[in-house]
């Protein structure tokens, strides 16, 4: 009996030992808080929040000692009580002690979430800034999306780097001025909570443009206060800003407003006139199951004239400046409507469904002038681009967790659609903006992409294996309004992309990583039905070998090596309407980023990038890849909170790099600095920034362009460029109630 009794009384405390603990951790306004490390010291078992907050303990029963450990956040020392509702955390001081280097794919993350805490946007273009590696350009009056550089690609507007706001895409596929076109100035830079991007083809959820990598921006579900804001700057300069919340802090929704508007006539001799309007709106409510849904809607308009790229040699002789014009009637108009609905609801404590949906309306107007009288030496070739459009689609996926002979396994199961249809997207030569000489290019782009992938997350004590398959489905359709009879060109292709990444997790202070994975150059529908269906999507595979390691508790490393290989570059030129294929081509390069806190206070970050890129069948000395970068870092100094003060001192730099296949042309680098100093006294902030703080000379786009000017008897090829903004001072007021 006493043997029976013993047994019973083991078996019962093996039970109570092996159970697992569900909790919640929420910030002080009922938020959820993800990537907290929680620690049960007594068994040293541990966990991390998922994005609803929560988090499953094993070996843990009611009384445990806990420790909660999240960045930006007091670190919590408490006994686990199964009985509360949720565990709060205070908001702290940003250490980087806090930081623990979680065990998965995308555990890099965690330096944009530094990067926003401690030096916060300020405007559209600092967003991207905020990926390491990402560098950014402006051409066209402010009004065009950037000109974007990652990992040896000129992306041109984002041909190779996927953009999403909340899941829904920001990138144009067969825009009318190039594909992948990514205009993010619909996003106000106060509403932005997260940034989560990755770099290379290894993720499955992944799909189309994401060659180079991917960002991926999520928008705040709630605001702490209301407030409004003005910014007043040279160049006729103002900003307007507001953000007001609806609802007050309710426990299970809350709603807001933010609107945005700026105009500035920018550093030009001829003034840009620009303007531009945003509103954004964005309801959100939980339930009790801590399922989440939120509606989001949003408008915003621009308008703007430009001065365009100018030719080195007019500014050598000194007929314009360096901010002056060739054709001062370039400039633009586009507007984006957009709504989107998301959905997540936990199944169990082991699964859970995320869903959005979305729907874009889109229109476009830009008038250029690249070559001035080279093509029509009597009117000029100013050109016209034009498309109105529709997109919609549907992301959905379903996250579970589940043991297999001792060995945690996590699978990702996700399908999806997007369907774009543009009408009347035209390339035409113009005068004046008013004259249309002749349509180039005229016709309606049907483009479907259906994806679904599998992404297995196996875990064999410190390892972690991630096998994963993407299956893309698209249909190309276009019309020729040019043409003599109407005609559909329709294509169709189905391509699978293969994963496999490893990591290796020391510690909480040390990861490894190689990762692996094919994925696909993007293409224009125009460039596939021209093509004949051949070489539509063509393979990418990439390579990265790296590692995350804190030497000390306030420094944080990244390394890697990485590698990627295209099959072929195919490029719809918007411009001229015409198809340029580069070939096959060959990327590699080393990356490292660092993040260190001095103290309580300041912060230091560097980030250094180098990259070889070249064409694989050219011969040697004819295979540069024009404007891919070589050689990128940038860094600063922030600090936070010292007796009401915050700001910080930024640097960028982009080497010389070379403009044509020969590199007998190069476009100038640049060192530029900027600053900004804000002090916080009750409920108004006051701030000053100043951009290019040394009034460098520098040229924010260049390219190697054949233009003649009507008084030349011949033309001349050379560096065509936008000059970048000069020594640029604005002040700021922002009051919060």
């Amino acid at each position: 009996m006493k043997n029976i009794f013993l047994a019973l009384l083991a078996c019962a405390s093996v039970t109570t030992w092996a159970q697992s603990k569900k909790a919640k951790i929420v910030d002080k306004n009922g938020n959820p808080i993800e990537n907290v490390y929680v620690l049960n010291t007594k068994s040293q078992t541990h966990a991390h929040s998922n994005e609803f907050g929560v988090f499953t303990l094993s070996e843990t029963v009611d009384g445990d000692p806990l420790e909660i450990v999240a960045f930006g956040y007091k670190r919590l020392i408490r006994a686990f009580n199964s009985n509360e509702e949720a565990i709060v955390l205070e908001d702290g001081l940003f250490r980087l002690k806090e930081v623990v280097i979680q065990p998965k794919l995308s555990a890099m993350n965690v330096i944009s979430k530094i990067d926003l805490q401690t030096t916060p946007v300020n405007s559209s273009q600092e967003i991207l800034r905020k990926v390491p590696g990402l560098f950014i350009g402006q051409h066209a009056g402010g009004g065009k999306a950037e000109q974007l550089f990652l990992r040896g690609f000129d992306i041109d507007h984002g041909t190779d780097i996927a953009i999403s706001v909340d899941g829904m895409p920001v990138n144009m596929v067969s825009h009318a001025h190039g594909q992948g076109y990514a205009d993010l100035h619909f996003v106000i830079p106060e509403t932005v909570d997260k940034i989560d991007f990755g770099k290379g083809t290894y993720y499955a959820d992944k799909g189309d443009f994401a060659t180079a990598g991917y960002v991926a921006f999520q928008t705040k579900d709630k605001i702490e206060n209301s407030s409004i804001g003005i910014e007043v700057g040279q160049f006729n300069t103002l900003r307007t800003v507001g953000l007001f919340d609806l609802l007050g802090q309710q426990k299970n929704q809350s709603a807001y407003i933010a609107t945005e508007y700026i105009v500035t006539d920018g550093p030009f001799d001829a003034p840009q006139n620009f303007n531009r309007i945003n509103l954004l709106g964005k309801y959100s409510f939980s339930l009790n199951d801590a399922s989440k849904f939120s509606i989001l809607a949003s408008r915003f308009k621009s308008k703007w004239d430009a001065s365009g790229q100018i030719p080195q040699r007019l500014v050598d002789l000194g007929v314009i400046t360096r901010f002056g014009a060739v054709d001062s009637t370039e400039g633009g108009t586009t507007s984006r409507t957009n709504f989107n609905v998301a959905w997540s609801k936990p199944i169990n404590e082991n699964s859970y469904f995320k869903a959005n949906a979305f729907y874009s309306n889109y229109e476009f107007e830009l008038f250029s002038n690249f070559t001035f009288f080279l093509n029509d030496p009597l009117n000029g070739d100013q050109i016209k681009q034009k498309e109105e459009r529709a997109i919609y689609g549907l992301n959905a996926d379903l996250h579970q967790k589940s043991f297999i002979n001792d060995t945690e396994v996590l699978m990702q199961y996700g399908i999806g659609f997007r369907s774009d249809a543009t009408v009347d997207s035209e390339l035409s030569s113009t005068l004046n903006r008013r004259t249309v000489l002749q349509r180039l290019k005229l016709g309606d782009v049907e483009q479907s992409n259906l994806f679904s992938y599998a992404n297995a997350e196996l875990k064999f004590g410190k390892w972690i294996i991630n096998p994963a398959l993407r299956l893309d489905y698209f249909k190309f359709n276009y019309q020729d309004k040019l043409a003599n009879t109407f005609q559909t060109q329709a294509e169709t292709e189905v391509k699978f992309s293969p994963k496999l990444n490893f990591i290796y997790s020391k510690s909480n202070e040390l990861q490894f990583f190689v990762k692996s994975g094919m994925g696909f150059h993007s293409n224009d529908t125009r460039v596939v039905v021209e093509n004949n269906g051949r070489e539509i999507l063509p393979t990418a595979i990439g390579t990265d070998i790296g590692t995350i390691w804190k030497p000390m508790p306030s420094l944080l490393v990244n390394a890697a090596l990485w590698h990627l290989y295209l099959d072929q570059e195919f490029v719809y030129v918007g411009d001229a309407g015409v198809i340029e294929p580069s070939g096959k081509s060959r990327r590699m390069g080393a990356e490292l980023s660092l993040r260190y806190q001095l103290n309580d206070h300041l912060f230091f970050d560097a980030d250094a990038n180098y990259t070889y890129a070249r064409s694989i069948e050219e011969p040697n000395g004819q295979d540069f890849i024009p404007l891919a970068p070589d050689f990128t870092t940038t860094g600063g100094l922030s600090f936070q909170k010292v007796h009401g003060f915050s700001g910080g001192l930024r640097y960028r730099y982009l080497k010389n790099r070379p403009a044509n296949e020969d590199n007998s042309i190069v476009a100038k680098g640049y060192f530029i600095s900027d600053l900004n100093v804000n002090y916080q006294v009750k409920k108004i902030n006051i701030g000053i920034a100043i951009e290019n703080i040394f009034n460098t000379e520098w040229n924010e786009t260049q390219f190697a362009t054949e233009s003649r000017l009507q008084n030349e008897p011949e033309s001349v090829e050379e560096i065509h460029f936008t000059p970048g903004t000069p020594f640029f001072l604005k002040g700021k007021i922002t009051y919060a109630f």
